[in-house]
Order: C-alpha cells, then structure tokens, then sequence
C-alpha cells in the first residue's frame, strides 16, 4: 500500500467515526457532538476530494 492510499484510508476512517458520532449525539441528544461530527465529516471529505483532485491532476 503506497502513500497516498494511506492517507486516504485514513481520511475515510475519519469521516466513518464522525459519521458514528452523529449517531451517539441523536442518542445523548447533544448539539455540541452533533456539531462537531458535521465539522469533522465536511473537513474529512473535503480534504480528500482536493487530494484526489490534486493527484489527477499530477499524474496527467
């Protein structure tokens, strides 16, 4: 597994346990681990689709 693979498994594993935390915040009804998952999954993915873009981009 090269590099790059890498950090995207571990982007996508970010964004998977944000994606949980939104569970745990309807179940303890919390605003703030709601929110802050929601941030967390926007930061994630957005990080990686710039970096798949970024990588296309590299290797034309």
């Amino acid at each position: 597994m090269n590099k790059e693979n890498v950090v995207f498994l571990t982007l996508s594993i970010i964004t998977v346990l944000c994606i949980m935390g939104i569970g745990v915040a309807v179940a303890e009804r919390s605003i703030i681990i709601a929110t802050v998952s929601i941030v967390g999954i926007v930061l994630s993915m957005g990080l990686g689709f710039s970096l798949r873009k970024k990588n296309a981009n590299s290797h034309n």
